[in-house]
């Protein structure tokens, strides 16, 4: 009876989210000899750049980098990745949990003057969605234009009434691919999500990362006080960045795109690319992925990077379950002397993928690949850096459903200055890790090693 049950189950999933011959992750071969032979190009506040002006600038940050050719490899990695352009003058702060991400961000709200995107996958109807929600309402009121666009699975639990009665009040609410397939407004793709996080005011700022809004993220990660939300539980460990700059308008063209590919009314926004203006010295390429796309460009530019690392990779990820593309290339970089340390949760909350990924620990670990779980709070983090000069935040996680069937953003910036703070912030993380010995995993329980097996059953569809 067990067995039938499962099959049917097993059938569902599979016409449900569609065969998993149908969809795989593309060979990515980075040109590890590439070298730049002429300046590569930015865009600046006022457009494209020379040539002179753009030499000028890659020097200033090579000088603050490795003392090789490691950032100009990067730099060339990174060019070669179709897709938005390398924009320069833009400021990029880095943010650490739900408190400080949602202070910046409802402080960019509450300053809004024409229009306000925001894009997300879970927005709860508990005390930090009600926030939004009241601050969304008050500058619709005032004639700022707001819209939304939530996903249907992770908005699931919300209820009707909390986007019913941000409609009335003038905000357009856009449910990105609907559950229910007779409120379909095209294709209908049920295992195709938005996983965005994705926060524009006014084209100007722009904020994203991996912070859904909801009152998990109430409390704080690195001190001992704050580890607990109000009412319980363990604190939500995550990344998120406010930019500005040219790289604003870039992210607000991702926007505007998948506002349009959900077929719903037309965005109602007033100059949503008012003219750029540098905000920095920062180097910064906003990434989109869609699965209807050939391949992930920010799986692609990931294994650009690990495959050009020559001192370290450091990642920390909330969901993982390596394809075998991008485990080779973790093992190849510390075969090859790169320092490969993995931050990865330690509780979590989602069983299958967390145990899916630890299978996988005997083999990174035999590599020589350095394990750690951060402890006393859920990690939720998508973050990576390589060599001190290559940095990204988004919300993509390890795993194939990132890689294979959500819509996924990142930023990637470029240079040492940037890197040095999120190098910082892996060193906090791995204070509050434990580290992962061959010796001491392979002593395991057998039930541990009875759930990887299962949950690796299932990991194309986590």
């Amino acid at each position: 009876m067990a067995s039938t049950v499962w099959r049917r189950v097993a059938v569902a999933l599979i016409v449900l989210t569609g065969c998993a011959a149908c969809a795989s992750l593309p060979v990515i071969v980075p040109d590890l000899a590439r070298r730049p032979a002429k300046a590569v190009p930015l865009e600046g506040a006022h457009g494209p750049l020379g040539a002179e002006r753009s030499r000028a600038i890659l020097a200033r940050l090579a000088e603050r980098g490795q003392p090789t050719d490691i950032f100009e490899r990067h730099l060339a990695l990174e060019e070669a990745i179709t897709g938005s352009p390398l924009t320069t003058g833009n400021q990029v702060t880095l943010l650490q949990d739900g408190p400080a991400t949602y202070q910046a961000m409802l402080a960019a709200i509450v300053a809004a003057r024409e229009h306000i995107h925001l894009e997300t996958y879970i927005l709860e109807d508990d005390e930090v969605g009600q926030r939004f929600a009241q601050a969304l309402i008050e500058r619709q009121r005032t004639g700022v234009a707001v819209l939304l666009l939530r996903d249907s699975v992770g908005t699931m639990r919300t209820p009707p009434a909390f986007f019913e009665r941000l409609s009335e009040a003038g905000v357009q609410v856009l449910e990105f691919n609907p559950v229910n397939p007779l409120h379909a407004r095209g294709d209908w793709e049920l295992n195709q999500r938005d996983h965005r996080k994705l926060l524009i005011v006014d084209g100007r700022i722009a904020f994203l990362g991996g912070i859904n809004i909801s009152s998990v993220y109430s409390g704080g990660s690195f001190s001992q006080r704050s580890r607990l939300r109000p009412g319980g539980g363990p604190a939500w460990r995550d990344t998120d960045l406010r930019l500005e700059g040219p790289v604003v308008a870039e992210l607000q063209k991702l926007f505007l795109a998948a506002w349009a590919a959900q077929n719903g009314p037309a965005a109602q926004t007033r100059n949503p690319f008012p003219a750029p203006v540098a905000a920095g010295r920062q180097v910064v390429r906003a990434i989109g992925s869609s699965p209807d796309e050939p391949y992930s460009l920010i799986y692609a530019t990931l294994l650009s990077a690990i495959g050009s690392a020559e001192t370290s990779v450091q990642l920390t990820n909330a969901y993982f379950a390596p394809d075998p593309q991008l485990l080779t290339a973790l093992e190849a970089a510390a075969a090859r002397g790169v320092v490969v340390r993995l931050i990865l949760p330690s509780q979590t909350d989602s069983w299958l993928i967390f145990h899916a990924g630890r299978g996988y620990y005997e083999r990174l670990l035999r590599a020589g690949v350095k394990v750690f779980e951060r402890r006393g709070v859920v990690l939720h983090s998508k973050t990576a850096l390589v060599d001190g000069v290559w940095a990204t935040v988004g919300s993509t996680n390890l795993d194939w459903r990132s890689f294979l069937h959500n819509h996924e953003l990142n930023a990637v910036v470029l240079g040492a200055e940037f890197g040095a703070q999120v190098q910082a912030m892996f060193d906090a993380d791995l204070a509050g890790s434990d580290e992962i010995t061959l010796a001491q995993w392979q002593q395991r329980p057998l039930s541990w090693r009875a759930k990887e097996v299962f949950a690796r059953l299932w990991e194309y569809w986590l």
